[in-house]
């Protein structure tokens, strides 16, 4: 606020003609001018004032320059730190974070698809072999391997696996549950609709789904996760688990 102008008496008109701002102390009126006119400059000088553009329906806000010292979030931040996988996997899973990252991205793949296709095929165990052939993290059948290929070699079994996860995903129109079901059932279950899918295929995309879905929210905890683990999975994690020989 500027401060207010008192006008000279009649009796300090002819004083006031003499001199600048600091022409006597005896002319107290003239003295107050001074002083308003050093404050008004210093209140003029003391910074711009930032407006923030309002959303629609909202009144602008005008605040301090200052307050745009703030350190600011972006909308587009994840609440997950980079060059992690997300905190719902097991240990497990986590046990392979570095090489997961590397994987999805020479794949062309979210880390996060990644660790759940893991989760759920191997619970990290890279020996892991199923009753119809499948081997390895990612439980890739024989047939998807070239000549000269090791099957449980950790980057060969990743490479093979995403590939065709890759394929899947393109083919679903990058559907992650039906990329998933393409994963466990074949490319083909795609296009037909999930009640001829096998149960096992649904049950499949069913977790797969869930799991991926609370991992890319950043969720702390997985619910799905505890449902596959209490539905049979927890003996997969315990083989994985002593396999890597993680401690208790």
């Amino acid at each position: 606020m500027s401060p207010q102008y008192i006008p000279p008496s009649t009796e300090q008109t002819t004083a006031s003609n003499q001199g600048g701002c600091l022409s006597g102390f005896l002319i107290p009126p003239l003295a107050v001018i001074c002083i308003g006119v050093v404050l008004a400059f210093l209140w003029l000088g003391s910074g711009p004032v930032t407006t923030i553009a309002a959303a629609p329906g909202q009144n602008e806000a005008t605040l301090p320059q200052a307050a745009s010292d703030q350190t600011a979030f972006s909308s587009n931040d994840s609440p997950i730190q980079a060059g992690t996988i997300s905190p719902v996997f097991r240990p497990e899973i986590q046990y392979w974070s570095g090489s997961i990252q590397t994987w999805a991205t020479k794949a062309g793949l979210d880390p996060n698809l990644v660790a759940t296709v893991m989760q759920i095929e191997s619970c990290g165990d890279p020996k892991a072999r199923s009753r119809s052939g499948a081997m390895g993290l990612f439980q890739v059948m024989p047939y998807h391997f070239a000549s000269g290929d090791s099957p449980y070699s950790p980057d060969t079994n990743a490479a093979r696996g995403l590939a065709y996860l890759k394929r899947s995903l393109q083919a679903a129109n990058g559907n992650a549950r039906l990329a998933l079901a393409g994963y466990n059932g074949g490319i083909g279950v795609i296009g037909r609709s999930e009640s001829s899918w096998a149960a096992e295929t649904q049950r499949y995309a069913y977790w797969g789904s869930g799991i991926y879905a609370e991992a890319s929210n950043g969720a702390a905890e997985s619910l799905r996760l505890q449902e596959w683990i209490a539905a049979g999975g927890a003996s997969l994690c315990r083989q994985a688990h002593a396999r890597l020989g993680i401690n208790p």
